[in-house]
């Protein structure tokens, strides 16, 4: 009876001595460990259901074009993460870890700053892109020697498709730092090409007919009109530049029209026997092979 009365007494203080160990590991641990997994599906939840889809509103209120809407999603995405981890911490009790988390992400920014200059470049001519608006996804662009349709904006690059048919990936500081053309930025786009015609014919009637084929094509406006100039004269044709406009280049296919264009004048050329010259080149005269023949027949033989 002593034995076990002298076990109970020591398992009772044993229990007294574990159960504040137990209360303060609960305390100072599990409880914040659930709080904070709460708070932060509660708060990453609200913001995906009031945050995300208001930004979205608000962008299509505003008209933005689709690679906007995209962008602004995926970085509202990311500050939704972000404000829910913060207010986790915060509601859990842990305050000092985002103070020394923020030491620390602040030393890998300005590591990580030095290491990807052109990257953060990148992304900033992104933003500047997105902001300006040079171009819009769907206009034809030219720069430093491509040519295509912009397929994709994004916030380090922007995605090209060539006439090709070809994908070519260009960094956003070449777009923003070079020349760029975009000929589908208005509504008008005018076009320009040189007749060349032979000195011996009509100036005039090669000038209506000319007028006459932009006449009859729908693609050409007729406001304002078709204008021709007399632009060279060069050493085997006269040139007739020729100015036309056309109507919302960035649905219309502007080069072939400007090649129907082109293919209808030269056949009314044809038709009316006005010439288009080109550039020949004629040899006159003859060789002389008489003396290297008699040259020939007069050598000894070393026989």
């Amino acid at each position: 009876m002593k034995i076990l009365a002298l076990t109970t007494i020591l398992l009772q203080g044993q229990a007294d001595q574990v159960l504040p160990e137990t209360q303060q590991l609960v305390s100072e641990y599990a409880i914040p460990t659930v709080l904070f997994i709460g708070t932060f599906i509660v708060a990453w939840l609200l913001g995906k259901t009031i945050l995300i889809p208001f930004i979205k509103q608000l962008l299509d209120r505003q008209g933005h074009d689709p690679s906007v809407k995209s962008l602004a999603e995926s970085l509202t995405g990311v500050v939704n993460l972000i404000l829910a981890f913060a207010i986790a911490f915060t509601i859990a009790g842990f305050g000092n870890v985002i103070a020394a988390f923020g030491v620390f992400a602040g030393a890998i920014a300005l590591a990580v700053g030095f290491a990807s200059q052109d990257l953060l470049s990148n992304f900033v001519a992104g933003i500047f892109i997105l902001k300006d608006e040079p171009f819009d996804v769907g206009d034809w662009i030219e720069v430093n020697g491509i040519v295509g349709i912009v397929e994709d904006i994004d916030l380090r690059v922007s995605r090209i498709r060539t006439v090709d048919n070809e994908r070519i990936t260009v960094p956003n500081s070449e777009l923003a730092n070079n020349a760029l053309k975009n000929p589908v930025a208005f509504n008008k786009l005018r076009q320009q090409f040189v007749f060349g015609i032979g000195y011996d014919d009509d100036i005039d009637h090669a000038k209506e007919v000319i007028l006459d084929e932009a006449a009859k094509n729908p693609e050409i406006l007729d406001d304002p009109e078709a204008s021709i100039r007399v632009t060279e004269l060069a050493d085997f044709y006269v040139g007739l530049q020729t100015r036309f406009w056309i109507a919302n280049p960035s649905r219309a296919n502007f080069t072939k029209i400007r090649s129907d264009f082109v293919q209808a004048v030269k056949k009314r050329y044809d038709a009316e026997s006005i010439e288009m010259p080109y550039p020949y080149r004629e040899l006159v005269g003859g060789i002389d092979v008489t003396n290297r023949q008699s040259e020939q027949v007069a050598t000894p033989s070393n026989d």
